[in-house]
């Protein structure tokens, strides 16, 4: 599996973010996008995302199920954690769970996974930021997806935190999964790079 970008372009607002992009990553690896703020890492993720639509180029999926779009087998984590306050915990990732089209898999196993076995009947409102941010990564988890797509995902996590989500992605990219991460700080994992321009 191998997923590309081509001369790919990005307009926001009637302004060029960037222009003439190339990048790839095969099954198995992880690309850190690094650089200044406003260079368009978070940009670029929502356009493989289809969040966004390129002004030009192409991006493809290779070797992925030819039934889906790529947006479909892709994961997005943004910088925001995208949870209901007054869901518990196990509501939140049941509600991603089946808009997401997954099986009804083992809510409590991916919460155990992510450290959040004991709070899986709290409400979120309660969660601190870095619980938070565990409860987003155990939707990666939950339904299974070749590529994932993460904006900043170590944000708000402590040491501990850091090094479960490097497991939980190191063991993604064993069984062929492919990551694409933006962000400032190193992930704890083995990354290429790939480096945006743009206004420090």
């Amino acid at each position: 599996m191998r997923l590309s970008g081509r001369q790919v372009s990005c307009i926001r607002g009637g302004r060029e973010v960037f222009s003439g992009l190339d990048f790839e990553a095969a099954a198995g690896q992880a690309l850190a996008v690094v650089g200044p703020n406003g260079s368009g890492k978070t940009s670029l993720l929502r356009l493989i995302a289809g969040l966004l639509a390129p002004a030009a180029g192409s991006l493809v999926l290779e070797g992925g199920d030819t039934e889906l779009t790529l947006p479909e087998q892709s994961h997005y984590l943004g910088h925001r954690d995208a949870l209901k306050p007054a869901l518990s915990v196990a509501e939140n990732l049941s509600f991603w769970r089946d808009f997401l089209g997954g099986d009804a898999g083992d809510l409590a196993s991916c919460l155990a996974t992510v450290g959040l076995g004991h709070a899986i009947h709290l409400p979120a409102a309660y969660l601190s930021a870095g619980q938070r941010r565990r409860l987003s990564i155990a939707r990666l988890l939950v339904v299974k997806r070749p590529v994932w797509l993460l904006d900043e995902p170590t944000s708000a996590l402590d040491t501990a935190g850091q090094e479960l989500f490097a497991g939980v992605t190191r063991d993604h990219l064993a069984g062929g999964g492919i990551v694409i991460a933006a962000t400032h700080a190193p992930l704890g994992i083995e990354t290429r790079e790939l480096r945006m321009g743009g206004i420090a």
